[in-house]
């Protein structure tokens, strides 16, 4: 069991959280995940929450490979509306800002965001480490090389996993001497991995139990699933779930999601099996 203090409200992972995916984003991979207008955005974590979402993640930049950066002012003015709207009509939610603009995070923990997602790592804003330290908010922490403007031609490991445990073992170490206590590690499905080495994390995903951390799996209706299976992101809701099931098996906390209520079943089968 974990629990995360999230700006003094207690979260507690007793069981598997699901994460429920929103974005404030015209060019997302997955064009069911689109939203335009707070209207639009406050219905959809509606939604999500009655569907079971224990945590909505509000994020105002596509990071899909080769994805157009937007600047931190102009992030701001699609999530920061959005975080506020929805703090203020369901004070209980867990908001999660995905960002790694330190500007972004202060305004949204502002607004009501209680942790900060960063795709990063700190790398794309070296005041972002900081400034989590400060906001005195979780941290998710991914693993990705370089940038998603050139991520994908860094997809080159001598062993992904060992990589990957080392990078998480460093970086904790650096997050906790600069003081941020709650951390939630994400290795980062898609970033900087080819489809085999996105199989290759998910069989061995136990092995970043050593490290005592809430661990996320984010392979929502990716290119993993839809390219192996020859579909598209439209028909990879079944094979999300199906993955979510084994990232499940191998030691998942929190599962991000596009799709709230097949996740939620998948999480409530599998402690039903494993009780």
């Amino acid at each position: 069991m974990f629990t995360l203090n999230c700006k003094g409200r207690l979260l507690a992972i007793d069981k598997p959280l699901v994460m429920g995916v929103i974005n404030a984003t015209p060019d997302s991979f997955y064009g069911g995940s689109r939203l335009d207008g707070v209207d639009e955005i406050v219905a959809k974590a509606e939604k999500m929450l009655n569907d079971g979402a224990d945590i909505i993640d509000i994020g105002g930049q596509s990071t899909r490979p080769g994805s157009e950066l937007i600047s931190a002012d102009e992030e701001i003015g699609r999530v920061v509306p959005a975080v506020k709207a929805i703090a203020n009509k369901f004070p209980e939610v867990f908001i999660s800002i995905d960002t790694f603009y330190s500007k972004v995070a202060i305004a949204a923990v502002n607004a009501g965001a209680t942790m900060v997602n960063d795709i990063s790592a700190g790398s794309m804003d070296n005041k972002m480490i900081e400034t989590v330290a400060e906001l005195k908010v979780p941290y998710i922490l991914m693993h990705m090389k370089g940038t998603p403007q050139t991520m994908q031609q860094n997809a080159v490991y001598e062993n992904v996993t060992r990589e990957l445990l080392d990078f998480f073992i460093a970086k904790t170490n650096d997050l906790k001497n600069a003081g941020i206590v709650d951390i939630i590690i994400d290795p980062g499905f898609g970033f900087a991995k080819t489809i085999d080495q996105n199989f290759e994390l998910l069989k061995n995903l136990s092995v970043f139990k050593m490290l005592d951390k809430v661990l996320m799996l984010g392979i929502s209706r990716k290119s993993t699933i839809y390219k192996t299976l020859g579909v598209n992101a439209d028909d990879a809701l079944n094979g999300t779930t199906i993955l979510n099931t084994i990232g499940l098996m191998n030691g998942a906390s929190i599962l991000r999601v596009h799709d709230v209520k097949e996740a939620k079943e998948a999480v409530k089968l599998f402690c039903a099996t494993y009780k």
